[in-house]
């Protein structure tokens, strides 16, 4: 193994320039490391303190399931990659949709999903979905739908034309305490296209219900912020304060994941800073994972002054504890216990629902995998 590495260090270095733009192009998730330039140390993870950490297996045998959202009457509705829809109930019965034109490869397909906080008097559900672009391609776009008895209809774009790649889709959505919808983008492995303002890939963007674009927004179109290289994770503390996380560099230079404060019209460098490193009218992460260690986050849910998040390549579900906007701290729970985590969500019940992701290519599956863990986030205090 060092001689393949080596080698690959010495072909970069005689490659320069386009061997470094095909590293960053690499799945988030890689796991190959090598020395980069150094830095300034982050705050780096330790062990939670040594609890017994009970955890329930509420679904299990899913390929890939991306998100959960939750219905009325606590039941699930959950993604899976490939193009599924499953509706699970409270006894673990499925009831499977298949959703149209998904395209699923790499990290694209059925990704998203999201109810109208007026979900009981509408029925509306949001999709984040790939689907094959006119003459060839990929391309990503939210769908809306009125679900009802197990049945997708009334479908309208919302929005369209999300550039898509094998990797580097996004695809979270929430709807925000602002009554506003907001959707991650991938740079789809194009990474200038996170800065082109006229490009939907590599932003965060903020849309009213129907899609329309909403009077506030910082440059009067959809896009909210900037510079982002792949972010899949979006909450909002007490204060109503935005929280993202988002896959740093990847291939044989991994490292660098991040957490961002999130401000409207603001720019988070992608590709021209990342990690620690600053430039005027850039936004530093508030907290990066150094230049040789992975998380490669994929969710994000504020609980009780922390940020937890899952942790695919770092197969872990991680907790950033704030003090104001600075975190103090950063936990790992569950590490290689579970494999990889994707999505962290908070359930009606207050408990805390994960998925797995084993089956994504990635992963070493294990019986039962894909699963949904049920855990009580009390046990973390």
């Amino acid at each position: 193994m060092k001689k393949i590495v080596v080698i690959v260090l010495i072909a970069a270095l005689g490659a320069g320039f386009g061997f470094t733009l095909w590293l960053r192009n690499q799945p988030e998730d890689e796991s190959e490391t090598t020395k980069s330039l150094p830095t300034p140390s982050p705050i780096t993870s330790s062990p939670a303190k040594p609890v017994s950490l009970e955890v329930e297996v509420v679904a299990e045998n899913l390929n890939i399931p991306w998100d959960i959202a939750f219905l009325p009457n606590q039941e699930m509705l959950v993604t899976e990659r490939g193009g599924r829809l499953i509706h699970i109930s409270k006894t673990g019965e499925k009831k499977t949709l298949i959703v149209d034109s998904v395209k699923s490869t790499g990290e694209s397909g059925l990704l998203g999903i999201i109810l109208h906080p007026r979900f009981t008097e509408n029925h509306f559900v949001y999709l984040y979905i790939t689907h094959t672009a006119t003459g060839g391609g990929l391309l990503n776009r939210v769908e809306r739908y009125v679900y009802e008895n197990n049945q997708l209809t009334q479908k309208k774009t919302i929005i369209s034309n999300i550039p898509g790649a094998l990797y580097h889709d996004g695809g979270r959505m929430e709807f925000g305490p602002d009554g506003f919808l907001y959707i991650t983008t991938g740079d789809a492995t194009k990474e200038n296209l996170a800065q082109d303002k006229n490009s939907l890939a590599g932003k965060i963007l903020r849309l009213n219900d129907d899609g329309t674009i909403p009077s506030g927004n910082p440059f009067n179109t959809a896009m909210y912020s900037f510079g982002h290289r792949n972010p899949q994770g979006l909450t909002w503390d007490p204060q109503g304060n935005l929280w993202s996380t988002e896959h740093g560099r990847s291939g044989v230079l991994t490292g660098y994941d991040e957490l961002n404060l999130i401000t409207a019209g603001s720019n988070y460098g992608w590709p021209t800073i990342q990690g620690p490193e600053t430039k005027s009218g850039l936004v530093t992460p508030v907290l990066n994972s150094g230049s040789n260690t992975t998380w490669a986050p994929a969710s994000a849910l504020y609980w009780d002054g922390s940020i937890f998040f899952g942790g695919l390549l770092g197969e872990s579900l991680y907790e950033a504890k704030l003090q104001g906007n600075t975190v103090t701290k950063l936990n790992k729970y569950f590490f290689k216990e579970y494999g990889r985590i994707r999505t962290v969500r908070l359930g009606p019940d207050g408990m805390f629902y994960m998925t797995t992701s084993n089956h994504d290519g990635r992963g070493k599956p294990k019986s039962g995998d894909d699963k949904i863990l049920r855990v009580n986030p009390a046990r973390f205090r």
